[in-house]
């Protein structure tokens, strides 16, 4: 997937200025997509230059004037092509599972120091499961979808696919707190002196 795919969405799902976009990747999209501000800034400027996006110039009182972007005939067509072609499972990339792998060849101070690295990782995956789980009270209150995901269908299938993709955020920080208790688990009982 390219960026551009990722801002047409985004602004298909509401125009906005740049500044509004990349807030918007800030909270939510760059969970499953980063990038800067300067490039989404460039990007646009791209999409702008293709013929993907419109661009409207509205007036804002005591502030400077802002570009509001839209997606023209033309980025539909794009995003439209591009989500009927197939594409391939991504490979994870985990630098913590390397460390992890690698702890076996720096001796007992490399298990410890590793324990406090993954433990860290750990909080992080638990803060970010508490930042999904709110957002799905606060965006989806009635919607909140039991552990099979299954619930009434909505009249409106963007949020109900926004609401998928966050499960999926929801399954996937779940799944890593997880992972990261076994290994830390498995950490403790290699620190266990053996006798």
């Amino acid at each position: 997937m390219a960026l551009e795919h990722a801002i047409l969405v985004s602004l298909l799902e509401k125009p906005g200025s740049g500044y509004e976009l990349a807030r918007r990747f800030d909270r939510s999209i760059g969970y499953f997509w980063n990038a800067t501000h300067q490039q989404i800034y460039r990007v646009l400027g791209r999409m702008t230059a293709n013929g993907w996006v419109d661009v409207l110039d509205v007036a804002q009182q005591g502030r400077p004037d802002k570009k509001e972007y839209s997606v023209s005939a033309s980025g539909r067509s794009a995003l439209a092509d591009w989500l009927h072609e197939p594409i391939e499972p991504e490979s994870v990339r985990h630098e913590i599972a390397v460390k992890i792998r690698g702890a076996a060849f720096d001796g007992p101070a490399g298990l410890a120091g590793l324990a406090d690295e993954v433990a860290r990782h750990r909080r992080m995956h638990e803060d970010r499961l508490a930042h999904y789980l709110a957002g799905q009270a606060r965006d989806f209150p009635s919607g909140s979808a039991g552990d099979d995901g299954a619930q009434a269908p909505s009249a409106d299938p963007g949020r109900e696919l926004q609401h998928a993709v966050l499960r999926g955020g929801i399954a996937y920080e779940r799944m890593m707190a997880a992972w990261l208790d076994d290994v830390l688990d498995t950490l403790g009982r290699l620190a266990r002196p053996r006798g």
